[in-house]
């Protein structure tokens, strides 16, 4: 995969503004995805990111790239685990929630919405999602907002100039090492 696309799917979390993002990657017979989630985990690491493929079909391959640190943080917000529990998650560590994600995304006959909590979404917003997607919507971008609409707003605006200008950057010649931004929580 390239680092344009990746850079186009990940800017906020590689910049460090964002926890997490998911993104589909179109592969073939010849695509090695272990090879490209290594390559990619080896660049990224000392800069606090991670890479996981999350869900393999024949065609696609569902990837993961997340700040640990900050996972580790948004996933023990009171109502986080709340969600996650009443989910069936084991809660002790944001690892085995990945794990279990994991395993829903292979079994659920329908997607997890929790998910919205892996990506750094607002756990308010993922429970008003869950019980019911269209009810009570104030705006929607990268998720939909049910409450705070002008945060919601202003943090997906944030996260579409940060991939403009992470994409003018690279075309420029910086690398997605040199683009991505060490974080410490």
């Amino acid at each position: 995969m390239s680092e344009q696309f990746v850079i186009e799917h990940c800017s906020p979390t590689l910049a460090g503004i964002k926890t997490a993002n998911m993104f589909t990657f179109r592969i073939n017979k010849k695509t090695d995805v272990n090879k490209e989630v290594r390559d990619l985990n080896i660049s990224l690491k000392e800069k606090g990111l991670r890479v996981i493929p999350l869900k393999k079909s024949e065609n696609y391959v569902l990837i993961y790239m997340y700040r640990p640190d900050y996972l580790r943080r948004d996933l023990r917000h009171p109502k986080a685990m709340q969600i996650l529990k009443k989910k069936g998650y084991d809660c002790s560590k944001a690892e085995s929630c990945i794990k279990q994600l994991v395993d829903h995304l292979a079994t659920d006959k329908v997607f997890p919405h929790e998910v919205g909590l892996f990506l750094g979404y607002p756990p308010e917003d993922v429970e008003c999602f869950i019980k019911d997607p269209c009810d009570g919507v104030i705006c929607s971008g990268c998720w939909k907002a049910y409450s705070n609409g002008n945060e919601a707003e202003k943090t997906f605006s944030r996260y579409k100039k940060c991939t403009e200008v992470f994409q003018r950057l690279n075309k420029k010649g910086k690398t997605m090492a040199q683009l991505t931004k060490k974080t410490d929580l």
